[in-house]
């Protein structure tokens, strides 16, 4: 089983937990961007830079990742093609997509959308702290869990 990341949106404390976990239980972990990222410098980790483009990372990630291994991202309509695929999709804040809520997921994602587009809300995310990374963790223990039992 291995564990991919988004690498260009995930922040760097929950790369940092999947290093970490993937470490203790052997697991593979393959980090995709666009760009060039920093590597955690353990052999269990590898970095795929793919050409920039619209969608060039996920389109890598659907192709690439396998049913009963997890992919961290947060981009919503990514999530939404690696559950259709049978991949496990865990976002850096500790809220997995599974088929139940993807469509919830999506609706608020594209509600969120227009009124960003129209200038009704601003801004996004709140910081990535202490309570974002344990929920992250207490979510990737739970979800490997369940994947490696399988």
């Amino acid at each position: 089983m291995r564990i991919w990341i988004d690498a260009d949106a995930c922040p760097r404390p929950a790369r940092d937990l999947v290093v970490k976990f993937a470490l203790k239980r052997k697991l593979a972990v393959i980090m995709v961007a666009g760009q060039a990222v920093a590597k955690p410098a353990f052999a269990v980790v590898q970095l795929i830079v793919v050409p920039s483009g619209p969608d060039a990372a996920d389109d890598y990630l659907v192709e690439h990742a396998l049913p009963g291994e997890l992919v961290i991202c947060s981009d919503v309509p990514l999530a939404d093609r690696l559950v259709k695929k049978g991949v496990a999709a865990l976002d850096p804040r500790g809220k997995e997509f599974d088929e139940r809520n993807m469509g919830d997921r999506l609706a608020v994602r594209n509600l969120f959308t227009e009124l960003r587009e129209q200038g009704q809300v601003g801004g996004g995310q709140a910081p990535y702290g202490e309570r974002e990374k344990q929920a992250f963790a207490n979510a990737l223990d739970r979800i490997l869990t369940r994947l490696t039992k399988a």
